[in-house]
């Protein structure tokens, strides 16, 4: 006899729908997570296939790792791409993958800017909104952006979309979250400049994310078969702070998000910071200090897009607890090592839920070998899965850096 869920998990498997009337079966959705394992040229790999096949069946709406639009957008070493068409084959392939199940496959589009490691490797500059003057990695200078380069990264998201629907992505989400190149516009840490794209004005900061926003909505519009139908999402930090300085506040960057409804059909908005357990942050600044992010930002977008809590969510009761506060929840980490998250919890067999790797074959997983190193670090930061877990992945790491030595040298 098939066991049956407990009733107190019900509201994470009610159908949400998102304003285009798209339906999605439950509220689970596929975070990004960067496996590092493509190409140098960005092409997307066949270990990037079989990974997002293993995780097919996961959540019904699963967003991509970081794909940079542009060389000099460029993060992780071994990312994928979406900056040239040689790109599409390979970014279909991943679509379909994504797909075979029934999921909305989602390419989100990024752009590093002043923080494009790649780039500063392999190029020895790197670009922002401001010229500054940095020492990590290595000491280095962020070129200031002209109008024309702001000009030419603008079409390059555009382009990037147009990518996305050849390849048969359902929608793209465009990342302002995390320090990208959006919010470096937005922030008065990282934008010193005065012009219209300056940090004299909340308009102005708000400009480049404003019409990277429209030319996503402008390709769209022209390119996709069903325009309403494809899903335009949006990932941001809804507050930045420093210690005592503030980048800017909630009040600021609902106002910014306000701005960009205007121009763009956006689906949903992913709630994404740094720390731990992200999903219950409170805010620091503003009017709304003390409060919980998710549940200030769930009251601004008053139901005119879903909002979908991410951050540390890595248990059916931390889900449920951020669901208070949003429509939906992000998980990435523990689908690595439990791709069958969901389908447990879905068939009453919360007790099977093992984000270990204690007894599990790292093939069935399908991690791709070279992930290990950059994973792990990202667990370590997050702490979503065990420790004994992420010493695994650390051992994995060592390995598959002694292998990769043996074969190229």
């Amino acid at each position: 006899m098939a066991e049956t869920r407990a009733s107190q998990y019900e509201p994470l498997f009610e159908p949400v729908t998102l304003p285009n009337g798209t339906t999605l079966a439950n509220r689970w959705a596929l975070s990004p997570m960067i496996t590092n394992s493509s190409s140098a040229e960005g092409e997307v790999s066949e270990e990037d296939v079989r990974y997002a096949k293993r995780r097919a069946g996961s959540a019904p709406i699963q967003i991509t790792g970081a794909a940079y639009i542009e060389e000099y957008a460029q993060l992780f070493e071994y990312g994928f791409g979406s900056g040239d068409d040689a790109l599409i084959p390979g970014l279909k392939r991943l679509a379909s993958a994504m797909k075979q199940d029934g999921a909305k496959a989602i390419l989100q589009l990024t752009h590093a800017g002043r923080f494009a490691r790649i780039a500063l490797k392999d190029f020895g500059l790197v670009y922002g909104p401001s010229e500054m003057h940095l020492n990590t990695p290595i000491p280095h200078t962020v070129y200031e952006m002209s109008p024309r380069k702001i000009r030419h990264v603008i079409r390059q998201y555009g382009e990037a979309t147009r990518r996305a629907i050849q390849a048969g992505f359902d929608g793209v989400e465009i990342s302002n979250a995390q320090r990208l190149l959006p919010q470096q516009f937005f922030s008065t840490f990282s934008n010193q400049r005065h012009d219209e794209y300056g940090v004299d004005s909340l308009e102005n900061r708000a400009r480049f994310g404003v019409e990277v926003m429209k030319e996503v909505q402008r390709v769209v519009n022209d390119y996709a078969k069903d325009p309403k139908q494809f899903i335009i999402g949006f990932r941001g930090t809804p507050e930045e702070t420093r210690g005592n300085t503030i980048g800017y506040t909630a009040e600021e960057f609902n106002a910014y998000f306000d701005q960009l409804l205007e121009v763009a059909d956006i689906q949903y908005y992913a709630s994404a910071s740094w720390g731990h357990n992200i999903f219950a942050q409170k805010l620091r600044s503003g009017e709304h200090a003390g409060e919980l992010m998710n549940e200030v930002v769930h009251q601004h977008l008053a139901g005119r897009v879903v909002l979908m809590a991410t951050g540390g969510i890595n248990s059916p009761e931390k889900a449920l607890d951020a669901l208070q506060h949003a429509d939906m929840v992000g998980m990435s980490t523990p689908f690595i090592t439990e791709p069958d998250f969901v389908k447990k919890l879905a068939t009453g067999q919360k007790d099977a839920i093992d984000l270990s790797l204690e007894g599990k074959d790292l093939d069935d997983l399908a991690i791709p070998a070279r992930a290990f190193k950059d994973i792990v670090q990202m667990m370590d930061y997050g702490e979503s899965l065990p420790k004994s877990a992420r010493d695994r992945f650390r051992s994995e790491a060592k390995q598959s850096s002694v292998n990769y030595f043996k074969d190229y040298h």
